[in-house]
């Protein structure tokens, strides 16, 4: 008797579970999709169901049909690239020193940054919200209503959390390869950028779909931040446009939902090929 067979029950098993927990967390988006090409009456009925005979796109021309969505998408994707790469490289830098360097107060530095994770934005928004405004007379394009007001938060946010997980990945190259490559005369900035750069790509794409992912689906900030200057609110805020005292236009809301979440795939797709082409340049060097 093969040794695999005894196996087959317990992955035959596993795999069906796997498949229900992908079926439970996907059929929201399933629904919210669906919602989206429903009629307004069927999506309004007392009796929804999981399907549609008549689909149709007057959820999407409402949502196209607003002046500012744009606008707000534009301003979206900008804030969201901007923290995602200021966030990366600084990380990268951070996580190379307190990996690679020996100094005091080493440790409560790396303690900061996890207590830092611990504290719940919600309650960080208020005394943010104070800070961005005094920032506002005195530094230029930083405070409030301004896309600065998003981006600062966000790059604050994402920098523990990249910063440990990169402090891993710096840890598994060997100082030996470090040695080697100063020895056939590379430089510290040589060795940073064209050997360890590479070898923690893998990091780096991860901690840029945390930070890409927070940064786009943001409410809070953009609703606490940006007052009075529309022109500077993010794709998030759109959705209010749908929320009304007469009801509720909730085949539009789900219809900009959808359309806010093309991106984010999109941007997964694009790090997926990433992560390749740095797993296949790191082995070159």
């Amino acid at each position: 008797m093969s040794p695999h067979r005894g196996r087959r029950p317990g992955r035959a098993a596993a795999e069906a579970t796997a498949l229900l927990v992908a079926a439970v967390v996907a059929f929201p988006l399933y629904w919210m999709v669906l919602s989206a090409f429903k009629p307004a009456g069927e999506v309004r009925s007392d009796r929804p169901r999981p399907w549609t005979l008549d689909p149709s796109l007057d959820a999407f021309r409402r949502v196209f049909d607003q002046q500012d969505f744009g606008r707000y998408f534009l301003n979206s994707l900008l804030v969201a690239a901007v923290v995602v790469v200021v966030s990366a490289l600084v990380a990268f830098l951070a996580a190379t020193a307190v990996t690679r360097f020996r100094f005091r107060f080493r440790t409560t530095l790396l303690l900061m940054f996890l207590i830092a994770q611990t504290v719940p934005v919600e309650a960080l928004t208020i005394p943010l919200f104070f800070l961005m405004r005094d920032l506002g007379d005195t530094v230029p394009g930083v405070g409030l209503n301004t896309l600065g007001s998003l981006v600062l938060p966000h790059i604050a946010f994402s920098l523990p959390f990249a910063i440990w997980m990169l402090r891993g990945f710096v840890r598994a190259v060997p100082e030996t390869l470090e040695e080697a490559a100063y020895l056939d005369g590379a430089s510290r900035a040589r060795f940073l950028w064209r050997i360890l750069f590479p070898l923690v790509f893998p990091g780096l794409v991860a901690t840029s779909v945390f930070s890409f992912i927070s940064t786009w689906n943001d409410f809070l900030f953009a609703k606490s931040f940006i007052i009075s200057a529309t022109e500077n609110s993010t794709l998030p805020m759109a959705l209010l446009v749908f929320f009304k005292d007469e009801g509720n236009d909730w085949g539009g809301i789900m219809a900009a939902s959808t359309l806010m979440t093309i991106p984010v795939l999109v941007f997964f797709v694009l790090v997926q090929r990433g992560l390749v082409a740095g797993l296949g340049g790191a082995v070159k060097e």
